[in-house]
């Protein structure tokens, strides 16, 4: 058969056809390698990939602290993805110690109460070390106080050991409106706080009984985890604030220092020599952004704002 290619022609159309393949293939695998690369990135932490070793579990707690399940980054600590990181710390063979690093003005009692517990119940596996942040100051300190150790910056604002609940009277704006309210209810309290009308004196009295019964349980918290007498505790929960250095002087706070001074403390209460491998439980990853369910969320963030805002009874804070 006749052919316009040489002899020589051949082998070089072969070559330049191989090559092309192998070229096609190597843009395939680092398109592989960058896709994989993305998506670790989108959903993981690397956590996963570490080897065993001694290692220190950092735990974020930031924003205002609440019972639910929202995902960490849009300004709310939810007691459940809380106690799970520290149970998880907890549970987990190579962590020999762990870290919270709060940055929480605080929330709820109940939330803090939640947390609390779940680190009382971590300190009898391994030591717990505090580092604040720029505020770590009422339900803040409220989970701070029973941990081993506590960390703060010179100018942290801590302290505001206290409770308060706030009650709106727009009773003039709705009778200038002209809008009136009628209550059928079972009992004298169960319209309590409503902003159609002001606080009774027997309102007035109860919610105070309220506040000072969640007030004294901060109190015992504080006195027993920093070692104090109540009566000391009490000389210093007013509610006021203090700064990180204060609060040394006044024994709320062991030192002053960052996050990385915290982990080194909590490797030596831990026991591990030379550099502690670091892992951040809850470091949030792209995908809690981009991929939680926007939905349920959106639902949960409205039924927050409800809660605090316009419900009388999500107003106690601590």
């Amino acid at each position: 058969m006749y052919s316009d290619e040489t002899d020589q022609q051949v082998p070089k159309r072969r070559f330049l056809t191989l090559r092309s393949g192998l070229l096609y293939l190597f843009i395939v695998l680092i398109l592989l390698v960058i896709i994989t690369g993305s998506l670790l990135v989108i959903f993981g932490d690397f956590n996963g990939l570490s080897v065993d070793s001694d290692k220190v579990s950092v735990i974020h707690i930031q924003g205002v602290m609440i019972t639910g399940n929202l995902p960490g980054g849009f300004g709310y600590a939810t007691s459940e993805e809380i106690c799970k990181c520290i149970r998880n710390a907890a549970d987990d063979n190579n962590v020999k110690a762990i870290v919270l690093r709060i940055n929480s003005g605080g929330g709820t009692p109940a939330a803090a109460q939640e947390i609390t517990n779940e680190i009382k119940k971590a300190k009898e596996k391994k030591p717990i070390v505090v580092s604040m942040g720029d505020v770590a100051a009422s339900g803040g300190y409220y989970i701070s106080a029973p941990t081993d150790f506590i960390v703060a910056n010179p100018d942290t604002i801590t302290g505001s050991i206290g409770v308060i609940w706030v009650f709106e009277n727009r009773s003039a704006y709705y009778k200038e409106e002209g809008i009136e309210f009628y209550a059928a209810k079972s009992g004298k309290f169960k319209d309590m706080g409503r902003d159609w009308t002001g606080l009774s004196d027997d309102e007035k009295q109860y919610s105070d009984e309220i506040v000072m019964e969640t007030y004294q349980r901060f109190v015992d918290e504080v006195a027993i985890g920093r070692d104090l007498s109540v009566s000391e505790v009490k000389d210093l929960a007013d509610g006021r604030i203090y700064t990180g250095s204060k609060a040394i002087e006044l024994g709320l706070v062991d030192k002053t220092g960052n996050l990385y001074d915290a982990i080194d403390i909590a490797a030596e209460l831990g026991n591990i020599e030379g550099e502690p491998d670091v892992d951040y439980e809850n470091k949030p990853t792209l995908s809690k952004l981009l991929f939680g369910s926007s939905n349920e969320m959106n639902s949960q963030v409205e039924g927050l704002l409800r809660y605090f805002y316009d419900s009388p009874f999500g107003r106690i804070e601590i």
